[in-house]
C-alpha cells in the first residue's frame, strides 16, 4: 500500500461530465449530483484504509453540506476484478450498511477517473455552482487515524466557503490515500 498525494487545487477547472450507475440501481449524471451551490466529488472505494478510517466524517460533512446547498457524489473506479472487495455488490452492501447521504457509483471504465485526474481513495474535487474547481484537498489532518473532537474540518470548511462565496481557499493541504487501482491493458 503507497500512500499518494494528489496535485494542488487548478482553481476554475471544470467539472467534468459522466454518467455511471449507481448502487440504487438508477444512472447519475454530473447535472443530477449538484447542489444548488457545488458539488463534492469523491474517488472512494471499499477496501482503502484510509477511506475506511474517514467514512463517517465523509458521510457527517456530506450531510451538513446537503443543508448549504452541495451536492455530493462518491465514484469507485478500482480494478474491482484485482479487487473483490470493491465490487458493484459490496458497494451496494457498504453503502447499504452506512447509510450513505450521495449516490455512490461505478466507474467502470476507469475513464471518469482519469478525466478529473483523480490519483487516490480518497481524493476530494469541490465544485462552486458554476462547476469550477475551487478546492482539491483533505477531509482533516487526521489520515488514517481517528480525528479529535476539535479537529480542523479542512474540507467541510472549504465547502462551506465555496456555498457562500463561490472561492475556496488558496492554501489546501492535499488528501492522502492509497492509489487508484488501475487496471492492466
Amino acid at each position: 500500500m503507497a500512500a499518494l498525494h494528489p496535485p494542488i487545487c487548478d482553481f476554475g477547472a471544470a467539472a467534468s461530465d459522466f454518467s455511471l450507475p449507481g448502487v440504487d440501481g438508477k444512472h447519475w449524471t454530473l447535472a443530477d449530483c449538484r447542489g444548488p451551490r457545488g458539488l463534492l466529488v469523491m474517488f472512494i472505494c471499499n477496501h482503502c484504509p484510509y477511506v475506511q478510517a474517514v467514512i463517517t466524517r465523509i458521510i457527517r460533512d456530506c450531510r451538513e453540506l446537503a443543508e448549504l446547498g452541495i451536492g455530493s457524489v462518491a465514484i469507485m473506479s478500482n480494478d474491482s476484478a484485482a479487487y473483490p472487495a470493491d465490487s458493484f455488490a459490496n458497494m451496494q452492501r457498504w453503502s447499504q450498511e452506512l447509510a450513505f447521504p450521495f449516490p455512490y457509483l461505478l466507474d467502470a471504465d476507469q475513464s471518469v477517473a482519469r478525466a478529473y485526474g483523480a490519483v487516490c481513495t480518497p481524493d476530494f474535487f469541490g465544485y462552486n455552482a458554476d462547476l469550477k474547481l475551487q478546492y482539491r484537498g483533505r477531509l482533516d489532518a487526521s489520515g488514517m487515524q481517528p480525528a479529535a473532537t476539535d479537529a480542523r474540518r479542512d474540507l467541510f470548511l472549504a465547502l462551506r466557503d465555496i456555498a457562500a462565496h463561490g472561492r475556496g481557499p488558496e492554501t489546501q493541504q492535499p488528501s492522502i490515500g492509497c492509489s487508484i487501482k488501475w487496471r492492466k491493458v
